[in-house]
């Protein structure tokens, strides 16, 4: 994929391709997992081990064809398995249900159970060769007659296996081809010689679109997105503009949720009852409160947890911080590393300013305590609850409970002083210097 970046690890709907594959197959019901790594991907096996802490990781030292691969794992298939299902990486949109299916077909009675495809341009794809629910054998396109290239039925290249047979038929695949290598679509002619049936189930196509290429993992995120927006919309999520608004996997919506056009969700998101998120906000890692209004244009990044009935507004962001209920930031703020009490308003302009260079530090401002406008917080301070602070102060202490601070320099005020300034320009003479 021209990336530093392993297949595997590339992201898709907000998690790597490598989770969507074990999340499916987890919902299938599969109970063992065994996960095959091309040397020199330890970066691979480690997220496999965060994911699936019970799954078996093997090592393909020699790229020599998918059944090659499969048979890496061949300690865990050996463990006598009721079914073995064959998934890959790079076909991350396949759902728990159609891996069911698959399951289903070999309960059943069949030996191999293929997954295919009806083809809009079937073209370079594997052909599914049927004699009427039969699978009689799966042909390579530059193998295929021209009857066979007609066949739109493709191979999806998933392939489950009945466990008493499957170890029997991958190690009897040979590597007769021109590339020398052990394809597992031999499995369907091997088991049909045994006198063992071999099956098709048909999925859409959006469902076993391949990813290669960064086009084709664009064309995948299209996809995984029209099915989070519509499950989203399903569940009673309002969205103005859905085309527009980009989620994660794992984003939650509560009852009553309205979303804006040209919203981004990146992962670990939680929106609750009620809430509103306005046009052009991004949100990551950050919960959001009953009936709070969030943007237009805001950003709540990680650790940011809204309250019930918060306001946050545009060009407000947020992170690290608890925004309890009923308190506001409506305007051109930066919250970070903070606690902003209930019902407490953030003037526009406000910072808390949390990084010395060194560390980050924390803000407190107490409940109800109002922040005038482009005020600067310089953490570690807190603000008592009910304090006011006075607007364009820099606050470097503590401020009590009730009190008034203003942290500014003293205003001067000289009367006719901008009258003279512009008679001055109007009779051509020179300005004099301000003195210091």
């Amino acid at each position: 994929m021209r990336s530093t970046l392993p297949k595997a690890l590339q992201p898709l709907g907000g998690r790597p391709l490598l989770a969507h594959v074990l999340a499916a197959a987890a919902v299938a019901g599969c109970g063992e997992t065994a996960i095959v790594v091309g040397p020199d991907h330890g970066a691979v096996a480690a997220l496999a081990g965060e994911i699936a802490p019970h799954a078996r990781v093997f090592e393909q030292r020699e790229r020599l064809g998918t059944a090659h691969a499969v048979l890496a794992a061949r300690a865990a298939i050996a463990r006598g398995m009721d079914d073995v299902v064959v998934m890959f990486v790079d076909t991350p949109l396949v759902t728990a249900e159609t891996l069911t299916r698959l399951r289903d077909a070999l309960a059943r009675g069949a030996a191999v159970a293929v997954l295919g495809f009806r083809a809009a341009n079937p073209f370079g794809y594997g052909r599914l060769v049927t004699e009427g629910h039969d699978l009689v054998a799966i042909r390579e396109e530059r193998d295929a007659s021209p009857a066979e290239r007609a066949i739109t039925l493709c191979n999806a290249g998933l392939m489950a296996l009945a466990g008493e047979y499957a170890l029997a038929l991958l190690d009897a695949i040979g590597n007769t081809n021109a590339k020398g290598e052990y394809y597992l679509t031999d499995a369907v002619a091997i088991a049909r010689a045994k006198g063992l049936q071999a099956v098709v189930i048909e999925t859409a196509e959006d469902e076993v679109r391949g990813i290669n290429t960064k086009g084709q993992l664009a064309e995948a995120e299209a996809v995984l997105q029209q099915r989070l927006r519509a499950a989203a919309m399903e569940a009673g999520v309002t969205m103005i503009a859905p085309e527009t608004v980009f989620l994660c996997t794992d984003t939650k919506f509560g009852k009553d949720v309205i979303i804006e056009p040209n919203v981004v969700f990146g992962p670990g998101v939680t929106i609750d009852d009620g809430a509103t998120i306005r046009a052009f906000s991004h949100v990551e890692g950050a919960h959001v409160g009953k009936g709070a209004r969030v943007g237009p244009f805001a950003r709540l990044r990680p650790g940011a947890n809204l309250g019930a009935d918060v306001h946050i507004g545009n060009f407000v962001e947020v992170k690290e911080a608890e925004i309890e209920d009923g308190a506001k930031a409506n305007h051109l703020a930066y919250i970070g590393d903070a606690r902003v009490g209930a019902g407490a308003n953030v003037g526009a302009g406000t910072i808390t300013c949390n990084y010395d260079g060194i560390a980050k530090h924390r803000t407190d401002i107490g409940k109800g305590a109002f922040i005038g406008s482009n005020s600067a917080l310089v953490a570690p301070v807190k603000i008592g609850d009910g304090a006011y602070v006075g607007s364009g102060s820099v606050i470097t202490k503590e401020v009590p409970a009730d009190a008034l601070a203003i942290g500014r320099g003293e205003q001067t005020v000289k009367e006719g002083w901008a009258k003279r300034l512009r008679d001055l320009k109007a009779l051509g003479k020179k300005v004099p210097k301000k003195r210091a």
